[in-house]
């Protein structure tokens, strides 16, 4: 399955910078398989441009190799024959070449050049200031170890720290698209398939050549040959030195675990030893911290809740993580029996609800309410919890909402019992505007549609 899908965004970013005035210099990175080697392809196919993937061996091998491709794009038979020591006289060589167009110097992978050698983000600060700022030029610089690539490139002591005229941070591709990639699916079957591959277009790839969820499972996951058994491995490996200490954060949490104390209890250690630790996760955009949204100082509430943000982690983790000595003996049948029984109910139904909040912001934006809410997430306390809410503080506006991921209709009762738990929620009670917004997969009853038919404040939604 080849597509290129969404990354508008991104693609209107590249373009003007590849049409301003002189030199650009961007940064793209995000973790790997999301699909920035193939942003940056489909960006330069009617360019001119040399791509050069670093990769992890020595600087002199890298820079041997970028000589090749330095040498095939200008055309030069001597560059190729020639011994050269030195990346100045290769990125010389470039720009020295007669151009009809601005030419566009990738180098992908960028984290292992100076990886390779750590005075290399200098090397090539001095080449960026003296051979390609002020000439007709585009490099980026692509790579997908995020700490690295922000240590390198965009924190304040980097060398490089200044001169990038654009940065991109390239994240997992909404629900919202999917239908581009399984055009025959169904909704239900659509949610299925982001709540494993959550967005990263290597996965979807994947599981496109299955026919369902589960049989995608079974061979691309609880597979031990499987490309995605070990991908969590991966993941964390290149990007954290205590490997194992990450993962029973995240297997903690993954538990049911989401408190600081909780987290801390389960792995019986102080909870004042975790702090590096999620504050590095939630860096890598692996975990997030929640607060409920009626929180007025979200960094110093109390309430915060510890969740693993990316789909496919949460799956692993929840599913294939505390179970892999099963299929390490070949009975990857029982895992796949306990992956059938709880599947939606332990996990898709959770994913649902992350859908249905993507679905607020689209609705907002289409002016659905007469006003605008800037603030959207979950209400919680001691007794109550609502799956959205959204606040428009500007006009005293909350929005209120239940997702309901069911075979059957969704009736009168949710809302009514939506209305009591409403009252637990103290932003603003005395002056604010109340309205109501349902999801349901499997639409709402008669009885519903007419109540909301009657009402200005309740809307239904079923896609």
């Amino acid at each position: 399955m080849e597509h290129f899908v969404d990354r508008k965004q991104e693609m209107e970013t590249l373009q003007n910078e590849y049409t301003r005035k002189g030199s650009a210099l961007v940064i793209l990175y995000g973790r790997r398989r999301v699909g920035k080697t193939t942003l940056i392809s489909e960006f330069i196919r009617d360019k001119r441009a040399l791509f050069f993937l670093a990769s992890e061996e020595s600087e002199t091998q890298n820079r041997n190799a970028f000589k090749e491709k330095a040498a095939e794009f200008t055309d030069s038979s001597l560059l190729r024959r020639a011994d050269v020591r030195s990346w100045d006289v290769l990125f010389q060589a470039i720009m020295d070449t007669p151009s009809d167009s601005k030419p566009v110097i990738v180098l992908d992978e960028f984290q292992y050049l100076g990886r390779a050698n750590p005075a290399f983000p200098s090397v090539f600060q001095r080449i960026w200031e003296e051979i390609l700022k002020d000439r007709e030029v585009m490099v980026i610089l692509c790579g997908s170890l995020i700490s690295m690539m922000e240590s390198q490139t965009l924190a304040y002591n980097s060398p490089l720290y200044g001169r990038r005229t654009a940065q991109i941070r390239l994240s997992q591709i909404p629900f919202e698209y999917y239908h581009a990639f399984f055009p025959d699916k169904n909704r239900r079957e659509l949610i299925e398939m982001y709540a494993v591959t959550g967005g990263v277009p290597k996965y979807i790839e994947l599981f496109s050549e299955s026919g369902d969820i589960y049989t995608a499972i079974g061979k691309c996951v609880l597979n031990r040959s499987g490309y995605l058994y070990d991908e969590p491995y991966f993941l964390l490996q290149q990007e954290v030195s205590e490997v194992g200490s990450y993962f029973s954060i995240i297997r903690a949490i993954a538990a049911g675990n989401a408190k600081l104390s909780a987290i801390a209890s389960a792995l019986e250690i102080k909870a004042t030893g975790l702090t590096r630790y999620l504050k590095t996760l939630i860096d890598l955009d692996i975990l997030e911290r929640e607060v409920p949204v009626t929180e007025e100082n979200p960094d110093k509430s109390k309430k915060g809740l510890y969740r693993i943000k990316d789909n496919y982690l949460r799956f692993w983790f929840r599913f294939v993580y505390p179970d892999r000595s099963f299929i390490e003996s070949g009975q990857s049948d029982i895992v796949m029996r306990k992956i059938r029984r709880s599947l939606v109910r332990n996990h898709i139904a959770f994913v649902y609800e992350d859908v249905c909040r993507q679905r607020m912001w689209k609705l907002n934006g289409e002016g659905v309410w007469p006003f605008y809410f800037s603030r959207l997430g979950r209400y919680w306390d001691a007794d109550n919890e609502i799956d959205i809410v959204a606040l428009d503080p500007d006009g005293d506006n909350i929005i209120l909402g239940e997702c309901k991921y069911w075979q059957e209709p969704v009736s009168v009762g949710v809302l009514k019992e939506l209305e009591k738990k409403a009252a637990a929620v103290l932003w603003r009670r005395d002056n604010r505007k109340e309205w109501y917004v349902l999801f349901g997969l499997s639409g709402f009853t008669e009885e519903l549609e007419k109540e909301a038919a009657l009402r200005d404040n309740l809307v239904l939604c079923s896609e």
